[in-house]
């Protein structure tokens, strides 16, 4: 039960119980016997095959689906060498965001938005502070509680969560850290009126700031950042053959499968066999070594813990160290994460999340009331330490692993990784897999949890029993959502809809301030829709009319999409082609990009870009203009913003929305007037 399912195709997935429709997302690979992943919630996720990211498995036969690909990414120009490693170029634009607080929507002044993974940055550590002090707005935030405490009610049918701790912030700033229902809530699960078993009042346990969550597939980072570690280190090479540490690897024609393909799932490994039916270290052991992959190594992407497995059984190889120890030692006790640590000793019960009456035959062991020891059946039999799973932490520790990651490795005096090894976390090695955008163990750009803060660069990743941790360093935002969705059975989880709305908050707290003046015309953030923009009646007689204004989007990649169109004589409305410009950078001058098709979609690098459209095919003609803004139901971005109309008829400006007559004249349908 370490992972959820990756979200990352397209499903007619319905809304959540608020709305009191199923989603459609189809089943997720049986987490054990019976165990369906659940159906999606309001922008609940893209599905490959269910509502969360699981590793598809049956824990009674061990079956797994193969996943599907082509061939696997060609390491293009702009490598750096690295120890080991390759350290690719950064996307463009990927850091604007953190150098320019305007065009980044930071507050002027006071807000403390750290620089993300700039060299020569402030490195901020972490305190509590205000939203203004983050440089947020406080009226999104109080959103996110909201929205985040009415899956704590039926979803449709279960609460989603029995509790959960959020936090959010910006910089170096927690402008967000509140626990809301139960920590611990049922002794047991009844399959027979599919009801919850309560602890007496007295016995049931409030969520706290500081409780401690099984992480699940979350787990899978820290393993990941040790073999960074190590890759920095020169130990451990990217492209070396996992053979080549592990000889018996080999096994089952496994003897291609690189370092790299383990840490971006493109192994070929299906997704997950029940190690657990063997009773002993050896048994397990020679399970992996004779796995025949699924697929030829690199000619697909399939989410896998046999990917982790497989890289614990290496970093223990080459360092000579378990890896509970390889954990405390180079990341946990460096960086002061003093709650984050593999099987939590007793003591720290009362201080835990419940998770699951693991029962057969929905749990592939028998075990009753999982409290305090890890969920996952495969690291549970591994005495807890598993590089798939098995790692317990707290909001506030992983709130550090953050800061440190947004900081370029570096927390306080404590550096656990270079900058250009952290860059290797937010870049993606899977461009030959589209929706499946992966660094070195990050997910990347996934709307499915990480909502409107998904951009090419945000990295993050979910976890079975509820929790999810999202990084944009485009906004120096951070976003961690740690529920108890398995508590007190796994079948009640549905979906990422909890994750996607608290995540879709906190983007729209980070201001977008105007390109001029007190405010820009937003198209607002509602999925399922579609607002427009129209300008009034104009008739361009010169042969160099043209519309100009400042555009800024950031919408679902294809799935939603900003329009700018024209009707002449009341006829139907055609496209208009145009061109942006984003912001000059260095010595370049605004660069400037075709829209044919009179079109935007996807991630523009959350900026302002001036905008000009030719108007001379409707020269002579009354022409009226829109903006229009439409969005599907599943999941949506920041938004569009719109600034500075303005219509030139050769030296004649004809429309000026600066003018407060001819703002008058604009007809808006779902857009509003924005001062953020």
């Amino acid at each position: 039960m370490t992972g959820d399912t990756q979200g990352n195709r397209r499903t007619a997935d319905g809304r959540d119980g608020r709305n009191g429709r199923d989603g459609q997302d189809g089943q997720d690979g049986q987490d054990g016997p019976g165990g369906q992943d659940g159906q999606d919630g309001p922008g609940g996720r893209r599905a490959r095959g269910g509502g969360e990211r699981t590793a598809s498995r049956d824990s009674a036969t061990g079956t797994g689906a193969a996943g599907s690909g082509i061939a696997r990414r060609r390491l293009g120009s702009g490598i750096l060498a690295l120890g080991g490693a390759l350290a690719l170029t950064p996307i463009p634009l990927a850091g604007a965001a953190a150098r320019s607080g305007r065009d980044a929507g930071a507050t002027d002044g006071a807000a403390d938005t750290g620089a993300g993974m700039e060299s020569g940055a402030h490195r901020p550590t972490l305190r509590r502070g205000s939203a203004a002090r983050a440089g947020l707005l406080q009226g999104p935030l109080d959103q996110l509680v909201r929205d985040a405490e009415a899956y704590l009610a039926d979803s449709p049918e279960h609460p989603w969560y029995a509790g959960a701790v959020l936090l959010a912030g910006r910089g170096g700033t927690v402008a967000l850290h509140r626990p809301i229902g139960k920590a611990v809530r049922y002794c047991a699960y009844d399959e027979k009126t599919d009801t919850g078993v309560e602890f007496p009042a007295d016995q049931q346990i409030a969520m706290a700031e500081d409780t401690v969550f099984d992480l699940a597939s979350i787990s899978k980072l820290f393993t990941s950042l040790l073999a960074v570690q190590q890759i920095e280190r020169g130990e451990l090479e990217l492209d070396a053959a996992v053979a080549s540490y592990l000889p018996d690897f080999a096994g089952g024609g496994k003897q291609d499968i690189t370092v790299r393909q383990l840490l971006t799932h493109t192994s070929g490994f299906r997704a997950w066999i029940p190690l657990y039916k063997e009773p002993t270290r050896e048994g397990k052991l020679r399970m992996l070594w004779e796995e025949v992959p699924a697929s030829t190594p690199g000619s697909a992407y399939l989410y896998s813990d046999l990917n982790l497995v497989s890289l614990q059984l290496i970093l223990e190889k080459i360092t000579g160290r378990p890896l509970d120890a390889l954990l405390r030692e180079e990341i946990t006790a460096p960086l002061g994460m003093h709650r984050t640590r593999y099987n939590p000793p007793a003591s720290w019960k009362p201080k835990i999340a419940a998770t699951e009456d693991a029962r057969l035959p929905w749990s592939g062991l028998e075990r009753g009331l999982v409290w305090g020891e890890v969920h996952d059946e495969n690291a549970f039999s591994l005495d807890g330490v598993a590089g798939h799973a098995g790692v317990f932490s707290c909001a506030w520790d992983l709130a550090i692993l953050a800061r440190t990651l947004l900081n370029g490795g570096v927390y306080g005096r404590s550096r656990i990784l270079s900058e250009d090894s952290v860059d290797l976390l937010f870049t993606d090695f899977n461009t030959a897999f589209p929706g499946d955008e992966h660094g070195l163990g990050f997910e990347l750009y996934q709307h499915w949890y990480m909502g409107a803060m998904a951009t090419p660069r945000s990295a993050g990743h979910t976890g079975f029993t509820g929790t999810s941790l999202v990084l944009d360093p485009s906004t120096d935002t951070f976003l961690i959502v740690l529920g108890n969705s398995v508590h007190p059975v796994r079948s009640w989880r549905s979906g990422s809809a909890p994750r996607v709305a608290a995540a879709n908050q906190l983007a729209r707290a980070v201001p977008v301030r105007p390109e001029r003046g007190r405010t820009a015309w937003f198209a607002g953030m509602a999925s399922a829709s579609t607002a427009t923009l129209t300008l009034p009646t104009l008739r361009p007689n010169s042969a160099r009319a043209r519309l100009e204004c400042a555009l800024w989007w950031d919408t679902e990649p294809a799935a939603d999409g900003l329009f700018l169109e024209a009707s002449a004589g009341g006829r139907d409305w055609q496209p208009v082609p145009f061109t942006t410009f984003a912001p000059a950078s260095g010595h370049h001058g605004p660069d400037p990009r075709p829209h044919p098709a009179g079109s935007a979609t996807g991630w523009s690098g959350r900026v302002w870009h001036r905008l000009e459209a030719d108007l001379t095919a409707w020269r002579g003609q009354d022409v009226r203009l829109r903006w229009r803004y439409t969005t599907d139901r599943l999941y949506v971005g920041r938004g569009a913003y719109v600034d500075g109309l303005r219509v030139r008829d050769g030296v004649r400006t004809v429309f000026d929305a600066e003018r407060p007559r001819d703002a008058g004249r604009i007809e808006a349908t779902g857009w509003v007037p924005s001062a953020d």
